[in-house]
């Protein structure tokens, strides 16, 4: 596809941008994302479109959510032809998915800002029942974090809080040479999908992740310590986990259970 535009934007350091331009992973991307006929896809931070080529090329009904004033008038006339194409100048951190589609589950792809992806996430997970499936590049550490177990020196907030209500699998890395200009680090590929059930006991979002952050806030301290002022000693027992174990060691399960024992000593 030729741009209308006569000269790319240039990357932006304090957006994070890294622009992929590897054809190979581009065509690995699309082809892992299994796209379907009437699914609706949003692809975050399209930044110069390397990967929404392909993607507008679906047929589908594409929304494109970039923050740059630059980029997103860029896309715009790209795609201008392109009726199934919606462009949003917005900041991904704010975007209300209900508002890009009411009718059904989007389906989320997109080279995520490094910078902000960990947050990024976080701010998805309230709005998991927009989510069909995502599909997301990220920095392999962060990757690692997503698929880690308890018990792994990966293990943390981030494991806790996207575990317990997504499937994540790493489907491959990508190396720096993909991208202009090339980052400092390596880059994987995840899949995450929507459990049927959040595991564990049904608690409120807002519980969960105030308690897990407080948890991980000192990891390297017993549950006892760490959540002082949350939970005693014998509030934790109650649950049946261990007081002297350390944050990275409790499941999402673990974690909505102590949560659930918190609720209910607080409503008795």
């Amino acid at each position: 596809m030729t741009p209308e535009s006569p000269t790319l934007p240039r990357p932006r350091k304090r957006f994070g941008q890294h622009f992929l331009h590897d054809g190979g992973v581009i065509g690995r991307i699309v082809d892992s994302l299994h796209a379907q006929s009437g699914e609706v896809l949003c692809e975050i931070g399209p930044g110069q479109g390397a990967l929404s080529d392909h993607l507008v090329e679906l047929g589908n009904t594409l929304h494109l959510v970039e923050i740059d004033r630059d980029l997103a008038p860029f896309l715009s006339q790209r795609y201008i032809k392109h009726s199934q194409v919606q462009v949003h100048e917005q900041d991904a951190l704010a975007v209300n998915l209900a508002e890009l589609n009411s009718d059904q589950p989007l389906v989320m792809v997109g080279n995520l800002p490094y910078n902000i992806s960990s947050v990024l996430l976080i701010h998805l997970l309230s709005q998991r029942e927009k989510i069909s499936r995502m599909l997301f590049m990220l920095q392999k550490e962060v990757a690692q974090r997503l698929v880690a177990k308890p018990g792994a020196s990966e293990y943390g907030r981030l494991s806790v809080m996207v575990g317990r209500l997504f499937q994540s699998r790493i489907l491959f890395d990508v190396g720096p040479g993909a991208f202009t200009p090339p980052p400092k680090v390596r880059s994987s590929i995840v899949e995450l999908r929507p459990r049927a059930e959040p595991l564990g006991p049904q608690v409120p979002d807002d519980a969960f992740e105030t308690l897990v952050r407080q948890a991980f806030s000192q990891r390297r301290k017993t549950l006892r310590n760490s959540l002082k002022g949350i939970c005693s000693e014998a509030f934790i027992q109650q649950t049946g986990i261990d007081p002297t174990a350390r944050p990275q060691t409790l499941s999402a399960a673990d974690y909505a259970c102590l949560v659930s024992q918190q609720l209910l000593e607080t409503n008795s």
